[in-house]
């Protein structure tokens, strides 16, 4: 799977890449666009669920990569979320999720990881919310809350879930942008249901004042309620 990901190489993009994410060792960056990380995962998830007996080989390096835990570059991570994102099959990708988590270490791979197949087995997905917001794992919390974020602030919307967010207590800054931007979009999608949480200053002042900033600068939010919003802005 290197040789793959070395032969689609952009060296520019990979030099860019490398300051968009810190808590990655810049030498593990081989610098593949996102787009050519999406189009190889497509073909490695139809090789991995292939029938066809000349496909067997190419499917088991698929299941081979995807045990070769921790990888060693950054962007085989990224693939490696591509993959799981495409699955169709529920349990196998929840069980590829929870193999998978313990070794992201950085934002982009957590937000890009969003398997399709999760919006349609909501009630699995919440369950399994439940116990990764109790981790003690930066991006398996960071995950947590934005599957919340992704699948459960419109129709499947419980008052219950911000109050699982807001309960969530880090020193970590990855953990906490995650909370102010779940709390900004839930403004957007179910601003009575969360405004009381600023307004009661239920978050830290940095989470809460970084979520006031992120509603602010949102087009979803009316021109009134961002001026009110500027008023619960904390020192």
């Amino acid at each position: 799977m290197k040789e793959e990901l070395f032969k689609l190489q952009d060296v520019k993009y990979r030099d860019f890449q490398k300051k968009l994410i810190p808590t990655v060792d810049p030498e593990s960056v081989i610098g593949v666009r996102t787009p050519e990380l999406r189009k190889l995962a497509k073909q490695l998830v139809r090789l991995r669920t292939s029938k066809t007996a000349a496909d067997c080989k190419t499917a088991a390096d698929v299941e081979a990569f995807l045990k070769d835990l921790p990888h060693e570059y950054f962007d085989e991570n990224q693939l490696h979320a591509f993959i799981i994102s495409e699955d169709k099959d529920y349990e196998r990708c929840m069980a590829d999720v929870e193999e998978f988590l313990p070794y992201v270490d950085n934002w982009a791979t957590c937000d890009q990881m969003s398997p399709k197949v999760f919006k349609k087995n909501k009630d699995g997905l919440l369950l399994h919310v439940r116990k990764w917001l109790k981790s003690d794992r930066t991006y398996t919390v960071r995950f947590a809350i934005g599957m919340l974020m992704e699948h459960f602030l419109d129709d499947d919307f419980d008052p219950e879930y911000p109050k699982l967010v807001a309960k969530v207590k880090s020193d970590e800054y990855y953990v906490n942008m995650m909370i102010a931007w779940y709390f900004a979009t839930a403004l957007a999608k179910q601003h009575d249901a969360v405004i009381p949480y600023l307004e009661e200053q239920k978050l830290d002042v940095w989470t809460h004042n970084k979520t006031i900033q992120k509603a602010r600068e949102s087009y979803r939010i009316t021109p009134e309620q961002k001026k009110y919003l500027k008023t619960l802005k904390r020192k």
